[in-house]
């Protein structure tokens, strides 16, 4: 009775083996991890700006795809999203007044991108609408979608150019460099007028033009000093705060009334 029992575990065995080889030949997936050096970055009132580093690490890459140079990374640090109404100015007797507006849902506040090369050389279009990745391709949500897709297409474009103009929304081709075969370096940009709250920082790896994979990690963007106290007053107590600035409007009209009369 041991014979056929010795042939059973020879065949589980050589089961065995074969299905391990046949794993081992089987190529492991691409990914991408990025880590940041804070989870929380604090401005002042002197802030100007800043370009802000994030690290990241690719996982099993093909040693020739790296060698080529086929691996692309676009790194996206979007803002916290909120409500923006976006209005137009008409001329009416002479006088520049607000007419029409359009109201967005949920608008990320600020939207850097760095890239590895310019976005029309790493895939195609189509890629980035299904991605939601890039300035021109986020979906901006109208509150009313009753409106007409002209106007809403309108004022979509002007809220994008108004981001642009003031540095909220920002490209910056080459800002994702790598330091070797699966490590790379990436330079996003803070504006002077970054908002504070939490930061989503994304990696998006390609792979000669095709997505592979995603990865995300948070920052928490916030003021420092006395001007993290006048926010917090601001925000918790917003009806006491209302009454202190127009307080000091009022006595420091008055104050100045006093000083340069005329006697």
């Amino acid at each position: 009775m041991r014979a056929p029992n010795a042939f059973a575990t020879a065949i589980v065995l050589s089961l065995l083996a074969a299905a391990v080889s046949a794993k081992a030949q089987v190529p492991l997936t691409e990914g991408i991890q990025i880590g940041l050096s804070t989870d929380n970055v604090s401005i002042t009132a002197g802030f100007s700006g800043a370009d802000l580093t994030i690290f990241g690490s690719l996982e099993n890459p093909d040693p020739l795809v790296a060698r080529q140079g086929r691996y692309d990374v676009i790194v996206v640090l979007e803002g916290p999203p909120k409500p923006v109404v976006v209005r137009r100015k008409d001329r009416v007797l002479g006088v520049w007044v607000n007419l029409d507006s359009e109201t967005f849902e949920n608008v990320p506040m600020s939207y850097s991108v760095a890239t590895t090369r310019p976005l029309q050389d790493i895939t195609e279009p189509n890629s980035y609408k299904q991605l939601s990745l890039g300035a021109s391709n986020l979906y901006m949500q109208p509150a009313d979608a009753g409106d007409s897709p002209a106007t809403i297409e309108e004022f979509t474009a002007a809220l994008r150019e108004r981001k642009s103009a003031t540095g909220l929304y920002s490209e910056n081709v080459g800002g994702v460099q790598f330091l070797s075969q699966n490590l790379f370096r990436a330079t996003v940009r803070l504006a002077p007028n970054v908002p504070v709250g939490t930061h989503k920082a994304r990696a998006f790896l390609f792979k000669s033009g095709l997505f592979i994979k995603e990865s995300s990690a948070q920052l928490e963007i916030r003021k420092s000093g006395f001007e993290q106290s006048i926010f917090r007053v601001a925000h918790n107590y917003s009806f006491l705060y209302g009454v202190f600035a127009i307080s000091l409007a009022m006595l420091t009209g008055w104050l100045g009334r006093l000083i340069f009369r005329r006697d």
